[in-house]
Formats: structure tokens, sequence, C-alpha cells
């Protein structure tokens, strides 16, 4: 790795910032208590979330379609329901669960106090950057709900409303040409091995940092990360190292 001093941390969204999957646990948590009312039964409200989660997990959108995320998304809980109880509830059901999934999922969606606090001293010697993967309306309004991202981030880039999404070139150096800087200034931190890491990798940044809570093990054959830490917070101490 080059010695040479980190001007840029470029930084994924999700599951690295903020606690994604976290906030999605308790949204269909809430989604589950609405539908055990509104069915008057529970026998099938567990198969109906699984069911729902596995069609986001697996989402494919098409921007060019003429129809919205949102739209897409009703369909899921619409075709999950479905599925799972033998008849269609129709569409007012499962437009009411998806609104209690996502305004729940946007409510929990921000920064923690100590993240914030980081990210703020952070600002004040590196220029930081969020990029992350996804939808741009969903991406859009996850940023919006964390507040302040303009005012600490120099540059705010969303996958979804470009060619290429990480791990590709192209849209790391868009990056880094809309901050001015080249790949060797900067580091990538995220918490995805396929796309983060692998997309640092890819343009080669100075260095990659692996966010990894989970202790997890990289599959033989995958992209190695050059830092691998617990939490977010611990990134300070992999520029410590860097300089």
């Amino acid at each position: 790795m080059d010695k040479s001093r980190v001007k840029v941390i470029l930084f994924d969204l999700d599951n690295t910032l903020i606690d994604t999957a976290g906030a999605g646990r308790v949204a269909i948590g809430k989604v589950c208590d609405f539908l055990k009312t509104s069915l008057g039964h529970e026998e099938s409200i567990r198969d109906i979330c699984q069911r729902f989660a596995v069609k986001l997990r697996h989402e494919s959108f098409d921007p060019t379609c003429g129809r919205s995320i949102d739209d897409v998304r009703i369909d899921h809980w619409q075709q999950a329901i479905r599925e799972s109880e033998g008849v269609d509830r129709g569409r007012l059901l499962a437009a009411e669960c998806y609104r209690i999934w996502k305004g729940t999922r946007l409510q929990l969606l921000t920064f923690a106090p100590a993240v914030r606090t980081m990210l703020e001293e952070l600002r004040k010697t590196h220029r930081l950057l969020l990029l992350t993967n996804g939808e741009s309306q969903t991406q859009r309004e996850k940023i919006q709900a964390v507040g302040s991202a303009g005012e600490l981030f120099s540059g705010l880039v969303v996958g979804g409303e470009h060619p290429e999404e990480k791990p590709a070139v192209s849209i790391f150096t868009y990056c880094f040409r809309q901050l001015g800087v080249l790949p060797q200034d900067c580091i990538m931190v995220g918490d995805s091995l396929d796309t983060d890491i692998q997309g640092g990798v890819n343009a080669g940044v100075r260095a990659t940092v692996w966010v990894n809570p989970c202790g997890q093990t990289p599959l033989e054959g995958s992209v190695r990360p050059d830092y691998t830490i617990a939490t977010v917070l611990d990134l300070p101490g992999v520029l410590a190292d860097l300089k």
C-alpha cells in the first residue's frame, strides 16, 4: 500500500453507517402486528413477512418501466399475502403493509450519535463521500432520513443514478473526478466484500476497510480487504495506521 496521506474516505451507507438490517427487522415486526389484527389470525403472518423479505432481497427494478419502486414493493406485499393465504386480499391491505414497513424503517435509519460524532471529527481532516448502491428514490429517502448528510459529506453518489454500481470501476472513477483526487488518495469503507471491497480493489484505492460486525470469514477465493473492523467506529485506528 502507498504510504501517502489519505485525503478522501468513501463510505458505504447501508449496514456500514446505518443499521438498515436492524431497522428492517423492526419494520417487519410492525407489519406482523398489523396483519394479526387485519387478518384475525396468526397462522400465516410469519410466512407472509418471510415471503416479502425474499422478494425484496431478489428485487429487480427497471426505472424505465413506468412504475415506481413504491408500486413494485406494494406488489411484493400483495403477492406474499396471496401466496401464503391462497386468496388475494386486495391492494389496499398490501399498500398499508408497505406504508407501515417503509415508514417504520425510515424513522429508524439515523446515524447513531457516536457515528455522527466520528463523521464530524473525520471531516475536519478528510473529505468524506457517500457511495451507496441501490434504486434512486429508495436511497435518496434514506439519505434524507439520516439528516445532515449534505453537511457531513463532500459528495453523495447513488449507484442507481449511474450506468453501473459498485463494484464497477466507472462509478468509483466518477467519485474521484467529482472530488478531483486520484484513487490512491482514497480508502473505501463498507460491509460488503462483493461490492464495497471488490469495488475498491478494482478501482485501485489506497486501502479497503471491511466492516464485519459478525466476524465472518471470507469465502475461499473471495477478495481480501486490507483492514477488517468490527464497527465503523474503529475506523480512526485504521487511519492512524495509514499515516
